[in-house]
């Protein structure tokens, strides 16, 4: 193990180590092994193959939650995809690019660009102009097959739930710093919820959400806009890096937790 290792591979390493279990990281820890005795399993980036293979995609997939989201009749974050123009006018469409304008006309406040899937916050650009569109779309789509839209909204408060079989083991908000995003890779700091309304609030919601596209393990982003929490995505890849360094012992757990869910002989033999 090196010291620069990831907190998601570095907790695999240990719960390996405590369960008599092999262990092969490759590919930089973005591919890890692990078996035991016949049975194999692998980690892939910061997935533990616990969900279903739809689940995975639809969670990987903004525009897809929100759609899901928006047929159950959840409060969410509209994500308006769009797929890149260089796939061709007969996947593409002709009039993309009118319809970007038309929903920033509609949102004299301002759009939210970024990429479909993806996480982390990179290539996120708030545009308010015509020309910043464009700008943004260019660069989103250089690294992309799509991207999404959806309007700007001044979100009061953010939380994640980690969800492992509609449980939830963490709950925490994100305190934004000088970014006007709450993602943590842009300066937020986790602060773990408390028993209370809030908390309450928001694991319900998270709950409703995991169950409406199937998903078994985790981490669903709800935010408050107008005093009501909805939606923002789902994240079927648990990252727990920052969280990690103020809590290892929690995270230690909750990916033990899931790991334990990974290796049930019972649950495979079905």
């Amino acid at each position: 193990m090196t010291g620069d290792e990831r907190i998601f591979v570095q907790a695999i390493r240990h719960y390996c180590a405590d369960h008599g279990i092999a262990v092969d990281v490759r590919a930089g820890g973005w591919l890890i092994a692990m078996r035991r005795g016949q049975m194999r399993r692998f980690a892939f980036g910061y997935d533990i193959g616990l969900n279903s293979a739809i689940a995975h995609r639809l969670a990987n997939d903004k525009s897809a939650t929100a759609e899901v989201l928006t047929l159950e009749r959840m409060p969410c974050v509209p994500h308006h995809l769009f797929l890149n123009p260089k796939l061709g006018r007969n996947v593409v469409g002709a009039g993309w690019r009118e319809t970007m304008l038309e929903l920033l006309g509609d949102n004299p406040q301002g759009v939210v660009v970024k990429p479909n899937e993806g996480t982390s916050g990179r290539s996120v650009f708030k545009v308010t102009t015509e020309a910043d569109l464009d700008r943004a779309a260019s660069e989103v789509f250089s690294m992309s097959a799509g991207l999404v839209i959806s309007p700007y909204v001044a979100i009061e408060d953010e939380v994640r739930v980690v969800l492992l079989d509609d449980l939830p083991r963490v709950a925490y908000s994100k305190q934004r710093g000088a970014d006007w995003r709450h993602n943590l890779d842009a300066g937020a700091k986790p602060l773990l919820l408390e028993d209370g309304d809030v908390r309450t609030a928001c694991v319900k919601l998270a709950i409703d959400a995991a169950r409406a596209i199937g998903i078994v393990f985790a981490s669903i982003d709800v935010v408050r806009v107008d005093g009501t929490w909805r939606v923002l995505e789902i994240n079927s890849g648990v990252m727990m890096e920052a969280l990690a360094k103020l809590h290892p012992e929690l995270v230690q757990a909750t990916y033990d937790a899931a790991l334990d869910r990974v290796f049930d002989e019972s649950r495979h033999e079905r």
